[in-house]
C-alpha cells in the first residue's frame, strides 16, 4: 500500500505542516495542531518534519523536471506542488507532450501524481483538484481561467484561515463568489492580505516558474525552494545544470574549458530573523561566493565534468546556507577531434580518468595522485621520485601492435624500497658471500646470492655513498633481497615483487 493512503501527518514542533491523502480524506488539515489533528483522526500516524531532507528530495525532483523544461519552480511552503515553465514547446509537442513527459516523471515517486496545465499557477493548482485530471493531464484553454476558477471551491485559493472561515459564514463557497465582490470594500474588511486573496479568486496571479534562467545560454541559475545547509540539494541541480549547458556547447562544436559554480549564501541579516517570527518584506541580496573547475583538457560530456565539479564542491565547507545556485561556462574550446576505435577494445576514455583522479584528490586530499618518475642517480633510493599527476596519459597499445606481438610488455619487476634501509645481521662464507640474514627476529636462509656490485658516488651530495649491493633470493619469502654493505655494515634496502 502506498504511503498516501495511510494516515500519516509531518510535524514541526506542534503544528501539522504536511498530511497525506488518507488523513487529509479525514480531517486533518495543515496548520493544525497535532492534539486537534488527532481530534479529526484517531489512528494518524505523527512524523517529525525534517527540512533537510525534504530540501534535498525536492531539489531531487526539481533537476529531474529540468530535463523537460528549463523553468522548474517548487512551490515555497508546499512540499509536492512545483510550477514548470510551458512557453517555447510548440515545435517540439508543445504543452501536451510536455505534460505527459512532466507526468511520467513525476510518477516515479507518486503513482497518483497530477499535472494541469492554464495560464496561472492558481488555475492549475486548482485543476490537479479535479477528478479529469487523475487520469491524463488536465488542460485549460487559454483565457479560461477565470470561467474554470468560478466554479472552485474557496478551499483551493491560498488564504489566511481566519478570512477563509469568515467568507464560509457569508456563504461564499466558491472562488467566483468572491472573486465577485468589490475589491475597494474586500480591501476595507480585510486589508491586503484579504485583496491578495481576492485577485487569486479571479486568476491574477503572479508566481511563475522561476527555478532555472536560462537566459544567458552559457549560465543556469537555480533558485533553492528551501535554503540548503549541506551540498546534497546542490548536487543534483548542478548535475541537471551541466547536462543542459554541455548539451547546447557541444551543439556548438565545443568543449568546457571552465566551470564556474556560484553560491549565494544567506547574509548575516537575515539569519538574525530567525526564531523571532519576523519577515522581512523583501528578500535581502545574499553573499554570493564563486570557484572555478578547470579540467586538464576541455570536455564536451556532462558525466566527467560533474565529476570535477563534485570533487570542487565536496571541499567547499559551507559557512551560511545555500539559497541560490549559478553554474556558468567560464572558458571553452574548439572539440577535440579525439575519439574511441571500435575495433581496439583497449581504448579509454582521458575525461573520464582525469575526473576519477579529481575525486581522489578530493577524498584524500592534495598530492594523494601521484606517479613514479626516473630521477638521475645510480643510489636506488635517489634513482625515482613521486610526482602529482595533474593530467592523465593514457599511452594504450595500438591494434597493430597488438595483433603483430609487438605491444610492450613490463617484464622487469617492481623493486619494493623500505624507507629507510634496516640494519641486519648476515653471516657469509670465506668469499663473503652471504648465506644466512637475521632480520626482525626472524632468521632467513640465501639461497642464491648475485653480487657484489660496487655503487659508488654523488661526492657533491651532503651524503655520499659507496656500497657493495648483493641481490639474494630467498625462496622462504619467495621474494629477491636487495642488501649492501657499507662503512656502517650490513643493511636490506628492499626487494622485488
Amino acid at each position: 500500500m502506498h504511503w498516501d493512503a495511510e494516515p500519516l501527518a509531518l510535524i514541526e514542533g506542534t503544528l501539522v505542516r504536511a498530511a497525506s491523502a488518507a488523513a487529509t480524506h479525514l480531517g486533518v488539515r495543515t496548520g493544525m495542531t497535532l492534539a486537534q489533528a488527532r481530534a479529526k483522526c484517531g489512528a494518524l500516524v505523527p512524523l517529525s518534519w525534517e527540512a533537510r531532507l525534504i530540501a534535498r528530495e525536492t531539489a531531487r525532483v526539481s533537476a529531474a523536471f529540468l530535463a523537460a523544461s528549463p523553468q522548474v519552480a517548487p512551490e515555497r511552503g508546499a512540499p509536492g506542488i512545483w510550477w514548470v515553465g510551458a512557453d517555447g514547446f510548440d515545435g517540439i509537442g508543445g504543452e501536451r507532450m510536455l505534460a505527459e513527459s512532466l507526468l511520467a516523471m513525476a510518477r516515479v515517486w507518486h503513482p497518483r501524481a497530477r499535472v494541469a496545465v492554464a495560464d496561472a499557477c492558481i488555475t492549475a493548482h486548482a485543476a490537479t483538484w479535479s477528478a479529469r485530471a487523475a487520469a491524463s493531464p488536465l488542460h485549460i484553454a487559454p483565457g479560461g481561467d477565470g470561467d474554470f476558477l468560478a466554479r472552485v471551491p474557496i478551499a483551493l485559493v491560498p488564504m489566511d484561515a481566519e478570512l477563509r472561515e469568515t467568507l464560509t459564514a457569508l456563504g461564499l463557497r466558491t472562488a467566483g463568489a468572491f472573486a465577485r465582490l468589490d475589491p475597494l470594500e474586500v480591501e476595507r474588511r480585510w486589508g491586503s492580505d484579504g485583496l491578495a486573496a481576492w485577485r487569486l479568486a479571479r486568476g491574477d496571479d503572479a508566481r511563475r516558474a522561476t527555478l532555472a534562467r536560462a537566459d544567458d545560454p552559457r549560465a543556469v541559475t537555480h533558485d533553492l525552494a528551501t535554503s540548503a545547509s549541506s551540498m546534497e540539494p546542490v548536487l543534483f541541480l548542478v548535475r541537471a545544470a551541466l547536462d543542459r549547458l554541455v548539451r547546447t556547447l557541444a551543439a556548438e562544436g565545443r568543449a568546457v574549458s571552465a566551470v564556474a559554480i556560484t553560491l549565494t549564501l544567506e547574509a548575516p541579516e537575515e539569519a538574525s530573523l530567525v526564531g523571532t517570527g519576523a519577515l522581512p518584506t523583501t528578500m535581502a541580496p545574499g553573499r554570493r561566493v564563486t570557484r572555478e573547475a578547470r579540467p586538464a583538457r576541455p570536455i564536451a560530456r556532462a558525466a566527467p565534468l560533474f565529476e570535477r565539479c563534485r570533487a570542487l564542491l565536496d571541499t567547499w565547507v559551507l559557512d551560511a546556507p545555500v539559497r541560490a545556485v549559478e553554474v556558468r561556462i567560464a572558458d571553452s574550446a574548439p572539440s577535440m577531434a579525439e575519439q574511441g576505435d571500435l575495433l581496439a577494445p583497449a581504448w579509454r576514455d582521458p575525461a573520464a580518468a582525469e575526473a576519477a583522479l579529481a575525486r581522489l584528490r578530493a577524498t584524500l586530499g592534495a598530492g594523494s595522485v601521484v606517479r613514479p618518475v626516473r630521477r638521475d642517480s645510480h643510489a636506488p633510493e635517489r634513482a625515482g621520485a613521486w610526482e602529482e599527476v595533474e593530467q592523465a596519459e593514457l599511452q594504450v597499445p595500438t591494434l597493430d601492435a597488438v595483433a603483430t606481438g609487438m605491444a610492450p610488455v613490463a617484464t622487469v619487476p617492481a623493486a619494493r624500497l623500505l624507507e629507510s634501509p634496516e640494519p641486519v645481521t648476515i653471516t657469509t662464507d670465506r668469499r663473503g658471500t652471504p648465506l644466512v640474514m637475521f632480520w626482525r627476529g626472524r632468521r632467513l636462509a640465501l639461497e642464491r646470492a648475485h653480487g657484489p656490485e660496487r655503487l659508488s658516488g654523488e661526492w657533491w651530495q651532503a651524503v655520499p655513498f659507496a656500497r657493495d649491493y648483493w641481490r639474494c633470493e630467498s625462496d622462504e619469502l619467495g621474494q629477491d633481497l636487495l642488501l649492501y654493505r657499507d662503512s656502517g655494515g650490513w643493511r636490506l634496502q628492499g626487494w622485488y615483487d
